[in-house]
Formats: structure tokens, C-alpha cells, sequence
């Protein structure tokens, strides 16, 4: 049993403290709202998962000290926009525990990847990185999935496989951090891409071709960013790629229907109601494929569709009528 601390209080966030609750774990988690606070502690409610009654070993609180000071280690899990803010507020709680990134995005003003923000603010820091396909809806009622946890520390490896698994949840290790976090970040990217296609009524044989040579696109910029090949045809790249792009519970799968259905940008995160990362992830890894002369035309063009007004049937025609090339 260890105490363990979970740094947001969204969906992911409370889905992963229901897995190890269940496991005896004992769980405080911190959220910015007090309303939040509320619902989990006096109805034992998360408003993102409204069927879901919560263990009674899972506390929230608003204070970061109270939730951080005798747990072993840290899960964040806040929208990748506001991990830099959030982490300044907590850092000096941290000590030795390990920060274990759950987030899948990066900080767009900077260009930087989650974990590369944390060591920014705190350059001692011991740092995990946790992904792979892992809808919250399913976590929460234990349906089976397979996660990889990266760190450059051994002991964290073991300690995050020790704490998280069992029957329901298995992990694997990897000591790629910035392949299975850029596997995790850059797939929401082709899972929006995926939505498009599906709101403007493509078929099977599109999606087919767009996950195959998505994966390619976001294979070639992970590893000139320093990740290792093999990690984007694992968990965190393929399977992440798999559900995001085909599952009814992908927010980011949504946004890119919406999109494709005629839906204006702002209209589309209104009906969404939560952060989409794979936007802001469109605009960074347009801008590094720039930066490091990478060809990457699926991403080039849905960056256009966004916000260059291009039709997304017109996309989609230019993207079928490049020129020829082998595969």
C-alpha cells in the first residue's frame, strides 16, 4: 500500500486514482476548483465520469502541501498548457519524490515537451513519463489495458509497475522518455485528423491509410527529436494511435468531426467542454517540422484546414494528388 499523490482532478486524473484505490493505494488528489474538492469528497462524484462512485481511500483537496507531503510519488495529469504554472506552485514539495507525467501534449509557446518542462523548473527532478491506449472511461471500470512507464531511473520503473499493476492494468518499462511521450503527444494530432475524415464522410479504407502513413509522419519527427523508433510502434505510439483515432470517447476525435462537419474552431471547443490538446499539438509540430525540415504533409495540411480556412474535402484532395513516391 503506498500513499500516492495525483496532481488534477479531470478525468484521466481520477480514472487513474480509481485503478489504484482499488488496489488498496491510498489516493489524494488536488484540484484548482473547490466545487471539484466538493463533489469528490461529500458525494464521492467526479462530474467528468458521472456514473462512477469513487473508493472511499481517494481524498481531493485544494492545498498542494496537504496532498503532496506523505505521498511516495507524484502523478500530474493537468492539461499540458498549464503544466509550467502548475508545477511552479508545487515544486517545493517535491524533494525526492518522482513527478510522473500522465499529460500527453507539449508547452506550444516554448516548443518543449512536458518532461523538458519539468526539468526546466527543477533540474534534480526524477521524472516519469506514463502512456499508451487508455480511455478514462474505461480505466475507471476496470476495463483491461497496457501501459509503458519511461524514466531514465531504474527505481522508478519498478516502483510505478509495483503500484499499478494488476488483472485489470499491465505495464510495461521503457528508458525511451522521449519516445513514449512524443508517441503519446503527437498521435492526438492524427486522431484529430481521423475525425475530419469521419465528418465528412470518408470510409474505412481512408482511415486505414490515414493511421499508416500517420504514423509514419509523427515516427519521423519523434525520432528526430531524440525518440527511438520501436517506441512509436508500441503502446505509447501505434496503440495510443489505434483507440484515439477509431474510439467514441476520443475528445480529440470529436473536435476533428465537428470540424469536418462545417463547425467553426470556437463552436467546436464549446461542444467538446473539455481542453483538446491535439490543437495546440497541431500548431507545435507544424512549427518543429519547419524547424527541422521534416516532411510532414498530414500534419502541414489539417494546420491549414485549421487555420488557413482550408475546405477539409479540398485537404483531402490535395493530400491523394502529391506527387508519387514509394512507400
Amino acid at each position: 500500500m503506498k500513499n500516492i499523490a495525483i496532481i488534477g482532478s479531470g478525468s484521466w486524473g481520477v480514472a487513474l486514482a480509481v485503478h489504484l484505490a482499488n488496489l488498496g493505494h491510498n489516493i489524494k488528489i488536488w484540484s484548482f476548483m473547490e466545487e471539484e474538492r466538493d463533489l469528490i469528497n461529500n458525494e464521492r462524484k467526479c462530474k467528468f465520469l458521472p456514473e462512477l462512485e469513487l473508493p472511499e481511500n481517494i481524498t481531493c483537496s485544494t492545498d498542494f502541501e496537504e496532498v503532496i507531503k506523505d505521498s511516495e510519488f507524484i502523478i500530474h495529469v493537468t492539461p499540458s498548457k498549464f503544466t509550467r504554472s502548475t508545477f511552479k506552485q508545487y515544486k517545493q514539495y517535491v524533494g525526492n519524490k518522482p513527478v510522473i507525467i500522465c499529460s500527453k501534449g507539449f508547452e506550444k509557446e516554448n516548443l518543449e515537451t512536458l518532461d523538458e518542462v519539468i526539468l526546466d523548473e527543477m533540474p534534480e527532478a526524477k521524472v516519469g513519463v506514463l502512456s499508451g491506449p487508455s480511455h478514462a472511461e474505461e480505466v475507471s471500470i476496470g476495463v483491461p489495458t497496457a501501459l509503458v512507464i519511461a524514466s531514465r531511473h531504474q527505481n522508478i520503473l519498478k516502483m510505478i509497475q509495483d503500484a499499478f499493476m494488476s488483472e485489470k492494468m499491465r505495464i510495461y518499462t521503457s528508458n525511451d522518455v522521449k519516445g513514449v511521450e512524443l508517441g503519446g503527444a503527437l498521435k492526438n494530432i492524427i486522431a484529430f485528423c481521423a475525425g475530419v475524415a469521419a465528418g465528412i464522410g470518408l470510409g474505412d479504407n481512408s482511415f486505414a491509410a490515414l493511421i499508416t502513413r500517420g504514423l509514419k509522419e509523427i515516427t519521423r519527427l519523434g525520432v528526430e527529436l531524440g525518440g527511438k523508433e520501436e517506441s512509436f510502434y508500441g503502446l505509447s505510439g501505434l496503440g495510443d494511435l489505434i483507440v484515439t483515432c477509431l474510439s467514441q470517447h476520443s475528445r480529440n476525435r470529436k473536435a476533428g468531426y465537428l470540424i469536418g462537419q462545417g463547425k467553426s474552431l470556437e463552436d467546436t471547443k464549446k461542444e467538446v467542454g473539455m481542453v483538446i490538446e491535439s490543437i495546440d499539438n497541431i500548431e507545435v509540430a507544424y512549427e518543429l517540422g519547419k524547424l527541422h525540415n521534416i516532411e510532414m504533409p498530414i500534419v502541414e495540411t489539417v494546420y491549414k484546414v485549421l487555420y488557413e480556412n482550408l475546405d477539409p474535402k479540398v485537404a483531402v484532395k490535395n493530400l491523394m494528388t502529391r506527387d508519387k513516391k514509394m512507400e
